[in-house]
């Protein structure tokens, strides 16, 4: 066996591990309040332990005024009452400890809420010792410091007039960022870090942590000069255990960047989510709101790119979807006909390279998008660019399309649990409204359906834990001009395992040519009937599978 698989105090146990992400507010209501709680999460827990999960990642439970759901923290140490309480919490951690499921927090550390105590005292005076947690300069109140855009619309500066000074948010201006120039402000949020360690959390996602070397002054966000100096002091001073997973968001993370976030010595992160991939399918030099269909060669460039540029000095992490992006089958799959068969086609896809997979809630049951008036969505993104681009002219069915495309509030929708009323997510009023597909797709139909897409993903799980070869193996693409297939294969010379994995992004036939030396493989799982073909071959429609030689 390889030192890489061997020597486990160079990386962790989350190399083999699956993790499933959770959107609180959507995932199971125990109080009628129609919103999902801590309470719902634990309940559940069975139902994750029997999808083969080894860790559930949470967008934020902390306390919050909700502006941009949960991700405009007022207390970091704190249990929203939205959600329950501290002792829902505990009970969440001990409760997956017994089933072997670790509990990993999202933890938001480039900015904060104008709620939280920190930005209050510190808009009360420039002597104020807060005022340094915080980015100011000074003004007018007429013409901002720079013409810094915020990523949700309008200017990057808020004015506080009792100080005379505008502070800096590349998001709302309800989430003012936070100075990381500042050595008390770090200390600040280490100590905040520690006591979740404390409580038995297991790890962290890291909300837009390339950003926290941000440059107003040089109109500089993603990726700063100080950037990874401050990312070693975050893990040394607060990551300390070996075991505590630590994945970090990173828009602007290229392979070369991904190589130190994720050095096997662990002196940054565990991995980083980068979104190369993501992009693919947007206009080029447009933002993700203007859509074009995805080129597959593209694709498969991209994410072959991120596998052999990673591997033996970094670490994947393996993505489709997340509460910021719209559900996967709409996207790259068919949501129609093929929904079943593209659903699984793209877990196979996933789940067969080399990297640590994270599934977000609803995708094991093939969940997908959905249409809503405008009046109905909650996204406080959403909200903005309809009224951005309305004022400027923009047809308005031009601009919802675009949202029934991208919104982020497709992936918000409650979970689909069962065929009853709000499809079981609550006996009360959803905070936003149910996909009303759910009468067709819910986790207890397909619990009962041995040919269903939640099945299909246990089975996908189960085969990548048990094959240490599509955990640690190498990549190779193949077929890389073929504009329907996406086929690879993964290799482990230490233990001579050989895999195929072949999947038809179409919904038409497609020729592929099973290499010679694949002749006779094991078929270990597929869409389709099982086979074990050879030669010149058809993929049927969103045909999938994985050969083992």
């Amino acid at each position: 066996m390889s030192e890489l698989i061997l020597d486990k105090s160079r990386w962790g146990w989350w190399q083999s591990a699956v993790f499933y992400q959770i959107y609180p507010k959507s995932f199971l209501d125990t109080t009628g309040s129609g919103v999902g709680d801590l309470k719902g999460i634990t309940q559940r827990l069975d139902y994750l332990q029997q999808l083969g999960i080894s860790g559930i990642w949470l967008s934020p439970v902390f306390r919050s005024p909700q502006v941009d759901n949960g991700y405009d923290i007022s207390d970091y140490c704190a249990i929203d009452p939205l959600f329950g309480s501290m002792e829902d919490m505990e009970e969440l951690i001990a409760e997956g400890k017994k089933r072997n499921i670790s509990i990993i927090l999202d933890l938001v550390l480039n900015h904060c809420s104008d709620q939280h105590p920190w930005f209050l005292e510190a808009k009360k005076s420039r002597e104020n010792p807060f005022h340094d947690y915080f980015l100011w300069k000074d003004g007018d109140g007429i013409t901002p410091p720079n013409e810094m855009r915020a990523c949700f619309g309008g200017p990057a500066w808020t004015y506080v007039p009792e100080i005379g000074q505008w502070y800096f948010h590349q998001f709302a201006p309800q989430q003012p960022d936070l100075n990381w120039t500042n050595p008390a402000m770090r200390q600040a949020l280490y100590r905040a870090i520690r006591f979740w360690v404390d409580k038995g959390v297991e790890g962290f996602r890291l909300d837009v942590i390339d950003q926290i070397g941000k440059d107003p002054d040089l109109q500089i966000t993603g990726n700063g000069p100080r950037l990874h100096e401050y990312l070693r002091e975050l893990s040394a001073a607060a990551f300390r255990e070996p075991g505590i997973v630590t994945v970090g968001e990173a828009w602007g993370a290229d392979v070369e960047r991904a190589k130190r976030y994720s050095n096997p010595d662990c002196s940054e992160l565990s991995m980083v989510f980068q979104f190369q991939h993501i992009g693919l399918d947007q206009q080029e030099g447009k933002e993700k709101w203007d859509t074009k269909p995805l080129y597959l060669p593209d694709l498969k460039r991209c994410l072959a790119h991120w596998q052999n540029g990673l591997h033996g000095c970094g670490w994947n992490s393996l993505f489709m979807n997340n509460h910021d992006l719209p559900r996967v089958v709409s996207r790259w799959g068919n949501d129609g006909v093929y929904r079943v068969k593209s659903a699984k086609m793209l877990a196979t896809m996933l789940h067969g390279m080399e990297g640590t997979p994270y599934i977000y809630q609803g995708e094991e049951l093939g969940m997908t998008n959905i249409k809503l008036p405008i009046g109905e969505y909650r996204d406080l993104e959403i909200l903005n660019i309809y009224k951005e681009r309305m004022a400027k002219g923009c047809r308005e069915e031009d601009v919802m399309a675009s949202i029934y495309a991208r919104g982020r509030d497709n992936a918000r929708t409650p979970m689909q649990w069962t065929d009853s009323e709000n499809a079981g997510f609550t006996t009360g009023t959803p905070w936003i409204e149910v996909n009303p597909n759910y009468t067709a797709i819910n986790a207890a139909a397909e619990e009962k359906d041995p040919d269903s897409v939640l099945n299909y993903y246990k089975q996908m799980i189960t085969l990548r834990k048990s094959h240490l070869g599509l955990i640690y193996g190498s990549f190779q693409l193949l077929a890389e001009e073929n504009p329907q297939v996406f086929a690879y294969r993964r290799t482990l010379a230490e233990t001579g395992e050989n895999y195929l994995i072949a999947c038809n992004f179409s919904d038409k036939d497609a020729a592929f040519t099973i290499p010679a030396d694949f002749a006779g493989a094991r078929h270990l799982i597929g869409n389709y009937p099982d086979t074990a073909p050879a030669g010149a071959v058809t993929l049927r429609p969103y045909e999938a599978f994985v050969l083992q030689k």
